[in-house]
């Protein structure tokens, strides 16, 4: 409400925003909030002065402008229909129902065009600490998190867990997620994913034969492809 009032509805491709936002929707005390529209500059979020907000950084782009416009289109299109009886459906979006009628919710559609190509985020990480595009950063690479949730349950083995002493049970997730670490290096290294580089690297085998005393080590040969991969990956000294 405070940037549409100092600058209209018009965002520049990228444009990132960071203000606060009432944490319900009334602030502590009964206050509508605590974004004062009668100031330009938007409020920098302090936990110990803004209680009753977050801090919220809002991120514009022309390509979800796009998108969004094209979703509303479509959906206003749907509402009037049901409006005019001409589709008989549950009652979709932008329509409202008073006393048994229906009409199209013309507040909501203009307070839903007025935020296209807008995405908020919302956060309680002072900006001193994390600027606004870290913070978009950050959400963005959740992906990461949820890729290694589905690593440690398929290729790490995380479950079925089969063990019942909290030793046991604290050492096979510390074995899961020094793997996951490992894991997580070669994929940065190679830019493959682990799955990938353990079906290229698995069947590379060397032997060792001992007879009559000698011994003598056959170490396999490694195709191009595979080379590539070795030499992305640092050496690996092992002591017993």
């Amino acid at each position: 409400e405070s940037h549409f009032h100092w600058h209209g509805d018009a965002f520049t491709d990228g444009q990132v925003i960071d203000t606060i936002t009432p944490k319900t929707g009334r602030a502590k005390g009964g206050k509508v909030g605590e974004n004062d529209t009668a100031r330009r500059a938007e409020p920098v979020w302090d936990p110990t002065q803004h209680t009753g907000s977050w801090r919220a950084v809002w991120a514009y782009s022309a390509r979800r402008a796009a998108r969004d416009r094209k979703t509303l289109a479509l959906q206003e299109a749907r509402a009037r229909e049901v409006v005019d009886g001409e589709r008989a459906a549950r009652t979709p979006r932008f329509v409202k129902t008073s006393n048994g009628a229906r009409s199209l919710d013309e507040t909501a559609l203009a307070r839903a065009q007025s935020l296209v190509g807008l995405k908020g985020y919302v956060t309680n990480i002072p900006a001193n600490l994390m600027p606004a595009a870290e913070v978009i950063g950050s959400y963005h690479d959740l992906w990461r998190v949820e890729q290694s949730f589905r690593m440690s349950k398929t290729d790490l083995r995380a479950r079925p867990m089969f063990h019942h002493t909290r030793d046991a049970i604290e050492a096979h997730l510390t074995v899961v997620f020094t793997a996951l670490a490992v894991a997580r290096e070669v994929q940065n290294r190679t830019g493959l994913a682990i799955g990938n580089v353990i079906r290229q690297l698995r069947p590379l085998r060397s032997a060792t034969v001992a007879i009559n005393g000698a011994t003598q080590t056959f170490h396999p040969a490694v195709p191009a492809a595979q080379r590539v991969i070795l030499d992305a990956l640092p050496p690996v000294e092992v002591t017993h």
